[in-house]
């Protein structure tokens, strides 16, 4: 880099300014690559951050992740040369992308440390896919994914499944010398994550005993390994202390240095309250705006729940397309089939409301359609699922703000009651932020969780036993702010379009706004705020 005369002083000033500053905070730093550089450097930051794989086992053993935590250092130092200062915001925001995903891993080392804390971390069978850009939560290198599949096995994914399920005594094997840290609630949302995989390789093994007997064995073999695996959690957790949170200063550079979110615990307290309120204020009023109207009843019937659905989605993508929300390409689809029926009595929160009437929960499966867009991004760097769930203030926060924007948009105009579900579903949202919160801070055991969400959730419909409750605050204390994406995010996309509405005046158009908020990729929502409008406000706090 070629440098000017400056008079020592002056030069000794830069020079040390430049060793703390990052290239977005738009100051002097030593000159790096250009933004094909970066391109390579991560590729080359993505292969790293992979672990080993020995006979198909990732590799999470002490040793291994010392090792990779040592390297860290040389990856923050080398994207640190970068110059960036030039270039046009969207690759200055990849750049950020970055910089977040190598926080992110040095966070995991640091604080997280789920291959030593957490059990949930070796999943080794996923039956559904996720409705976000990746799985929820960390989990390990390679999953067996059987929704990827088809069944029959076609030749390459029966030799995917052997190789998989040979693999998962020897993985677990590893985990069981890895888990050396305390952290009980984990451990015991552990216990109820292997329980459902066993449940799940005895029905591979049963679907194979008369045509694939091979496969059917290794199945066994597996679940035999994960029964073993369940019966070691349980003795290893008594007397274990309970706490898994992080407390607040870490929840706070979490945010901060890897989701990029501009709020500390206290000020995401404070906002999901506000939003519980509002929701809950509304509801009231709405509840009195219907006093006269019948109150929704849930579905008594599969075939009365299969014919609700096939209308709902029908009206939901043609209010997309017939009022102009987004460009809806035609490759775009919802699923509408119901296979099963659950009676009034299992009902849990989200089937309460899919069962009285599923146009507001709908709203939330734009996740779907999502994925269909992002299978066609062909973006270097966002055009794949970032680590660490950085996208989850974008995802989540968009799903939850979507139910209620369409409902101002007029979806519901002709189903009154329904508006109540929507409120209904943002209070569920705040009430479970404020549960993950302060099951990081410790305000909360996990009862006293488990309690508040009951105790808070209208119109009963959630159990102290919900399935839906605890597999939430066993994700939210995985992935801490993963619980307040919901409700921060929506809020930050409120702001969003409010700014850019302002910012166009009579030009701004609500299709045109989607259409560019979508075509950026599922990066975090205070990037893509920079992005759009130019202002730099939540970024600045995050520099700070």
């Amino acid at each position: 880099m070629n440098i000017r005369p400056y008079p020592i002083v002056l030069l000794l000033l830069v020079v040390s300014s430049v060793l703390w500053m990052n290239c977005s905070q738009k100051q002097g730093v030593p000159a790096g690559g250009e933004y094909e550089d970066l391109v390579r450097f991560f590729e080359e930051w993505r292969e790293f951050q992979k672990p080993r794989i020995v006979n198909g086992v990732p590799d999470y053993t002490a040793q291994a992740m010392a090792e990779q935590k040592r390297r860290i250092p040389e990856f923050k130092k080398r994207l640190s040369a970068f110059d960036c200062k030039g270039w046009p915001i969207p690759q200055q925001v990849d750049y950020e992308i970055v910089r977040a995903e190598i926080n992110g891993l040095e966070f995991d080392h640091r604080v997280l440390k789920p291959w030593a804390r957490n059990p949930v971390f070796y999943a080794v069978i996923q039956m559904s896919e996720p409705d976000v850009p990746a799985r929820e939560g960390p989990e390990i290198h390679g999953v067996l994914n059987v929704f990827e599949h088809s069944f029959p096995l076609n030749e390459t994914s029966r030799a995917i499944f052997k190789d998989k399920l040979s693999a998962i005594p020897a993985i677990l094997s590893q985990a069981k010398q890895n888990l050396v840290e305390e952290a009980g609630d984990l451990w015991l949302f552990g216990i109820r994550k292997k329980k459902r995989e066993s449940a799940s390789l005895a029905e591979l093994a049963n679907r194979w005993d008369t045509g694939d007997p091979e496969l059917a064995a290794l199945a066994r073999s597996a679940k035999a390994a994960v029964d073993d695996f369940i019966v070691w959690l349980e003795e290893n957790r008594q007397g274990m202390k309970a706490f898994s949170g992080i407390g607040k200063a870490e929840f706070d550079r979490y945010m901060k240095d890897v989701h990029l979110v501009p709020y500390t615990w206290q000020e995401q307290l404070e906002l999901i309250e506000r939003e519980l309120g509002r929701s809950l204020a509304a509801l009231a009023l709405e509840e009195h705006r219907n006093r006269r109207l019948p109150q929704l009843k849930p579905a008594a019937s599969l075939k009365e729940q299969q014919k609700r659905m096939k209308q709902s989605v029908a009206a939901f993508m043609d209010f997309l397309r017939k009022k102009e929300i987004f460009t809806v390409p035609d490759y775009m689809r919802l699923d509408d089939e119901v296979r099963s029926y659950i009676p009034p009595e299992e009902l849990d929160f989200f089937t309460h409301v899919n069962y009285r009437n599923p146009l507001p929960l709908i709203c939330h499966q734009i996740h779907w359609l999502e994925k269909q867009r992002e299978l066609r991004n062909k973006h270097p760097i966002r055009g794949k699922a970032l680590l660490s769930n950085i996208w989850d203030s974008r995802a989540e926060g968009l799903a939850t703000g979507f139910e209620e924007l369409m409902m101002q948009a007029g979806l519901l105009e002709d189903h009154p009651r329904a508006r109540e579900l929507v409120h209904i579903m943002l209070a569920f949202r705040a009430i479970r932020a404020i549960g993950g919160l302060k099951l990081h801070s410790g305000d909360f055991t996990l009862e006293e969780a488990i309690q508040y969400g009951v105790e808070k959730t209208p119109r009963g419909f959630i159990r102290a036993d919900s399935n839906t409750l605890w597999g939430d605050y066993g994700l939210y204390l995985s992935q801490p702010g993963y619980g307040t994406s919901y409700v921060i995010g929506k809020i930050q996309l409120d702001k969003l379009i409010a700014d850019r509405a302002a910012q166009l005046g009579e030009e701004f158009r609500l299709k045109d706004f989607w259409d560019d908020y979508f075509k950026r990729g599922v990066i975090p929502a205070s990037l893509l705020r920079w992005e759009i409008t130019g202002l730099d406000d939540e970024m600045q706090k995050i520099w700070e």
